[in-house]
């Protein structure tokens, strides 16, 4: 099992607590995850990905392993740790503005 962390904004719409587990299928990777991730919880369509193209919404970031994965290969493998379900998958609502 996969462990994911949602953000909080998101969690209220899935009902779901801080973090999720997923059976992902096939190799582990960021796309893999989160095609399970939205399949799961379909009211997350869009909310993290654009609808069409699929990309990393912008003030969306991903983490495993203390390493931001943000702009790596959506088909690269994640970490050993996240793949074995001993580290989770963060994803995590990045903060802009101020004065």
């Amino acid at each position: 099992m996969i462990r994911v962390v949602i953000p909080h904004h998101l969690r209220r719409l899935t009902s779901a607590g801080k973090e999720v587990e997923l059976d992902v299928q096939g190799p582990i990777t960021q796309q893999s995850v989160l095609d399970a991730l939205e399949a799961k919880y379909p009211v997350l369509r869009g909310t993290i990905r654009e609808h069409g193209t699929l990309k990393r919404r912008a003030f969306i970031r991903f983490f495993a392993c203390e390493q931001d994965l943000s702009h790596q290969p959506v088909d690269a493998p994640l970490p050993d740790a996240v793949a074995s379900g001993k580290e989770p998958f963060l994803i995590v609502g990045a903060m802009a503005g101020g004065e």
